[in-house]
């Protein structure tokens, strides 16, 4: 017996729908069938597909609106910053960074982006540096890369404010849904090539964070690294 028929019914209709969404069957903003037509889709009765929905409501993959339907989530610029960017005012001020692009590249994947990303051999990335900027000043520099396979023809303007967050346009303009980030934490000197950005001297105190980001289907999309001047903010997380 394979580990998806030990399944509940409800886990295997939850999992069927979520890959229906990643593979773009329903697209973001877009309603679901009703409750009566995926049950009977998937042969299961509807309070099975409601704790199905339950889970994808939970994750924030599905919105149930009370007497309208159910609609996949589409990624907004404020859901996207309040959810995934974490630095605060050091008086607990929520802050509203500006952002932009400094050098966009495709270039072979290095190793240790190729493992992040479970990444084959020779395999490709879009890399590019991107500057957020705080008050006029800019705290933060991050260096992400994304898997060419899953971002093809990825594009930004360089050196012009980015008008959408960045999983807005994963969303938006590929299809690709960020679902949850685990990130890694330490306190570093600020490297030599990232000072100038950071308006730093060699060698001054940052805060390093490596994040991964996974999609719908659990598949790591994206790696970033990210330094942080902290004279003026911090990093906050709710734990429950």
């Amino acid at each position: 017996m394979t580990t998806l028929a030990r399944e509940p019914l409800y886990a295997r209709a939850e999992q069927d729908l979520r890959a229906r969404i990643a593979a773009g069957e329903w697209k973001p903003g877009e309603a679901l069938p009703t409750e009566n037509v995926l049950a009977a889709e998937l042969g299961i009765s509807q309070g099975t597909l409601r704790r199905a929905l339950g889970v994808l409501e939970a994750q924030r993959l599905i919105e149930r609106r009370q007497g309208i339907g159910t609609y996949v989530t589409q990624a907004t610029s404020e859901r996207a910053l309040f959810h995934f960017f974490r630095a605060e005012g050091l008086d607990g001020a929520r802050l509203a960074p500006t952002s932009r692009l400094h050098r966009l590249d495709r270039a072979p994947a290095t190793a240790d982006e190729a493992r992040a990303l479970v990444l084959p051999r020779r395999a490709h990335v879009h890399r590019f540096t991107r500057q957020r900027f705080i008050g006029g000043t800019s705290p933060i520099v991050e260096e992400i890369a994304l898997p060419e396979p899953l971002f093809p023809g990825f594009t930004l303007p360089i050196g012009v404010e980015l008008t959408d967050e960045l999983y807005v346009h994963y969303q938006r303009h590929h299809g690709i849904t960020v679902m949850r980030v685990t990130e890694k934490l330490s306190a570093i000197a600020a490297p030599e090539e990232k000072v100038a950005l950071l308006g730093l001297t060699p060698g001054a105190p940052v805060m390093h964070i490596e994040r991964l980001a996974f999609d719908v289907m659990d598949r790591p999309v994206e790696r970033r690294l990210s330094w942080i001047e902290t004279g003026a903010l911090r990093y906050a997380i709710e734990l429950r």
